[in-house]
């Protein structure tokens, strides 16, 4: 049976446990963005932030309630509608730090290459499953999976949002390992990224370029590139065992760390929660990442197989990257942390994924 399922299945076999891990995730990420912008009376992040939350849990039950079946029947203009989306950004979106990447709806404005992501993970799932059974994926079909992704993932880097664009990788990596690769062509993907390492840094922004430097050589700019990530490691380091308390973070109350409630919002975690907050957070998303393992290898089909795991490589490579990149062993790319950073798409975003995760856990039982 394909739809909506019934409401009595869907409070019996709905995962709580991983609800409950993305509203405490939730909880920490509002209160410390309520600490971190207390003093910006123009712009009410926390109140915003609340609203996109309410928002991306309604989205989570939506989604949780259909099962992912009809969502891949609809996925081929699903795709399509994306992909003119990311045109129609590119053409007419809005500016903000550089990029190209936002759209706005009246007062509301959102990024749609956030979004896009969780329907090429879907997307890549139904191509993944719909492969005729096979120990390994022949060179053409491996092709065809890489346009499914590399499509939109231009589009994005067109931006130019390459942080973004990146985040559009892990879907396809972890893809391809589930599904099955041959050595050889393994090794020919991973010498083929490598020769495309040259050719990329011609097209990088010169902004791009000094990102890079400084994380090679951070002592070349602490006070102009490098000044971020270098009070990103003093906050970390300042909050020791049990942080300095809510609201007490010198760092983040003094201003001496920007884009804190964004990209950095894990530094503020690090001076006001200290050592405890930070292995709570991190352990929060690591339950995530690990229950939604489980709900794939549970999954009904290949699909919600797929699907799931295309979920679990996205969240995880969030997380390595954002947290990687606050304490200085990554260079600074914009990728928000799931559930913590603020912004509206990033948190619907993440609570969409859940919803499928859902879905995918709540139709294994469904003839």
């Amino acid at each position: 049976m394909i739809g909506p399922i019934p409401p009595k299945r869907l409070s019996k076999d709905f995962d709580w446990s991983l609800l409950g891990s993305a509203v405490l995730l939730s909880v920490i990420s509002l209160t410390e963005i309520y600490s971190s912008t207390m003093t910006q009376s123009s712009d009410n992040f926390f109140l915003r932030q609340l609203a996109w939350v309410a928002v991306g849990i309604l989205f989570l039950f939506v989604l949780a309630a259909i099962d992912y079946h009809l969502i891949s029947e609809h996925i081929p203009w699903l795709y399509v509608l994306a992909l003119g989306v990311l045109v129609y950004t590119l053409v007419f979106g809005h500016r903000v730090s550089g990029s190209k990447s936002w759209v706005a709806l009246g007062k509301i404005q959102f990024q749609p290459s956030e979004l896009v992501k969780m329907v090429v993970v879907v997307a890549l799932a139904r191509y993944f499953s719909d492969l005729r059974a096979s120990r390994y994926m022949t060179l053409m079909q491996i092709g065809k999976a890489c346009v499914i992704s590399l499509v939109p993932m231009g589009l994005v880097a067109l931006q130019p949002d390459l942080g973004t664009a990146l985040t559009y990788l892990p879907p396809i990596a972890v893809g391809l390992f589930v599904r099955g690769i041959r050595p050889a062509a393994l090794l020919s993907l991973l010498l083929g990224f490598v020769l495309l390492l040259p050719v990329s840094w011609i097209v990088l922004k010169p902004y791009q370029k000094e990102r890079i430097m400084t994380f090679l050589d951070p002592e070349r700019d602490p006070l102009g590139k490098g000044y971020q990530v270098a009070q990103s490691k003093i906050a970390i380091g300042s909050g020791g065992l049990l942080g300095k308390g809510l609201f007490r973070g010198s760092q983040n109350q003094l201003g001496f760390l920007p884009t804190r409630h964004t990209d950095f919002i894990f530094s503020v975690i690090g001076e006001e929660l200290g050592f405890v907050g930070v292995i709570a957070s991190l352990g929060l998303l690591t339950f995530i990442i690990f229950r939604s393992i489980y709900n794939a290898q549970t999954a009904r089909d290949n699909l919600g197989l797929f699907i799931a795991m295309g979920i679990v490589g996205t969240l995880f490579f969030h997380l390595i990257v954002n947290v990687g990149m606050v304490i200085g062993f990554l260079p600074t790319t914009g990728i928000p942390l799931p559930f913590l950073s603020y912004g509206g798409s990033s948190v619907l975003t993440a609570f969409i994924a859940l919803g499928l995760v859902m879905s995918v856990r709540r139709c294994r039982y469904v003839n």
